[in-house]
């Protein structure tokens, strides 16, 4: 059953054959290919040609993806925003900035 699915950047799929989860990380046009990373945390690529022949089928992704980085932080996942905001120094007076 050849796949109907166009990759997409960032979506999960399904190999029905080797029963494996993937998300697509990368498209590049230049060589037709498809870049890819197992739940497990290996890394492959597909030519444009085997995706469509090939039988996958787009899933929602998993519930810990986050598995094969076994030494990701909570706040590298986007879940917070750690980041101290600064002012904004493309408004007001220079001389304000030269203030103590």
């Amino acid at each position: 059953m050849p796949t109907i699915a166009n990759p997409v950047v960032g979506d999960w799929y399904l190999d029905l054959q080797t029963h494996l989860s993937f998300k697509v990380v990368g498209l590049d046009e230049l060589e037709d290919s498809v870049e890819v990373q197992y739940l497990n945390g290996d890394v492959g690529d597909y030519d444009l040609e085997n995706w469509y022949d090939s039988p996958f089928e787009p899933i929602e992704a998993p519930e810990d993806w986050s598995a094969p980085y076994d030494e990701i932080e909570r706040d590298d996942l986007g879940y917070s925003d750690p980041d101290i905001h600064t002012q904004n120094l493309n408004t007001g007076d220079v001389n304000d900035l030269l203030k103590d």
